[in-house]
């Protein structure tokens, strides 16, 4: 069985000082092996304070982003051979926020997603569509080809190596969320679309859910048989609540 990971995506959110605290009442959640795999995302500039302080625990630090070229004169950017050498294990590719306010097209997406494997990170990569997109029936065009773009750089056995999220785009910071039963319908989708390529890597994948994940609807999210956890925004800033979402984490199997 797939274990459960529930990541905290802090986005631009954050100080010295509030992180402390925070993180301090996150590790509370670990709960070994016995719960889900616990991921830390905050801003670049605290990469290495939150992850000293998650030294000695179960938690993994990961970046909200990562250039999808290698070190070099890329003013602003940040690399995966930096995010590895401050500890990093994971990084974001892909975020919804990524893609449509900074213009990320499923290309660099793609570029990133073999950026970050090819340090040793383990991409998270982000798909989901639009409230405009859902409407006109267009859900699964959207994410299958954003997925689809990813499989044409990384191929098949990137995967193997690899987290995906599905985060209905209308669904992130607004309040509302995909029922279970919808979440589940375009997780199985993303499961079938890997399976047709290789059925085993497609039974160990983990597709996490990122659309307003709050302890009231964990449990129930993750209960489904294709959902492996959530990528966790705003509920990840409140310590007390993501505590909460780790212990509904569904899934504990190795």
């Amino acid at each position: 069985m797939r274990r459960s990971l529930v990541a905290g995506n802090w986005k631009m959110h954050g100080s010295r000082s509030d992180n402390t605290r925070l993180v301090e009442e996150i590790l509370r959640a670990d709960q070994g092996d016995a719960g889900p795999e616990i991921l830390v995302c905050p801003p670049f500039v605290y990469l290495w304070e939150v992850g000293r302080q998650l030294r000695g625990s179960s938690l993994a630090l990961g970046g909200q982003d990562v250039c999808a070229e290698a070190a070099g004169a890329h003013t602003g950017e940040v690399s995966a051979s930096m995010l590895k050498d401050v500890g990093c294990s994971h990084a974001i590719v892909g975020h919804s926020e990524r893609r449509a306010l900074y213009g990320e097209d499923d290309q660099l997406v793609a570029r990133k997603f073999a950026a970050a494997q090819r340090e040793g990170l383990t991409p998270i990569l982000c798909v989901g569509e639009t409230l405009e997109e859902r409407e006109e029936g267009r859900t699964a065009e959207v994410v299958l080809r954003q997925l689809d773009a990813v499989l044409g750089v990384a191929g098949t056995d990137g995967f193997m190596r690899a987290v995906m999220a599905y985060e209905p785009v209308w669904a992130i910071g607004t309040g509302k969320n995909a029922t279970p039963d919808q979440a589940q319908e375009v997780h199985a989708l993303l499961r079938a679309r890997l399976a047709e390529k290789d059925a085993t890597m497609a039974a160990c994948l983990r597709i996490l859910y990122g659309g307003s994940v709050k302890a009231v609807n964990a449990a129930e999210l993750f209960a489904m048989p294709d959902v492996d956890g959530g990528l966790v925004g705003g509920a990840s800033l409140n310590g007390e609540e993501f505590r909460r979402i780790c212990e509904g984490g569904g899934k504990q199997g190795a």
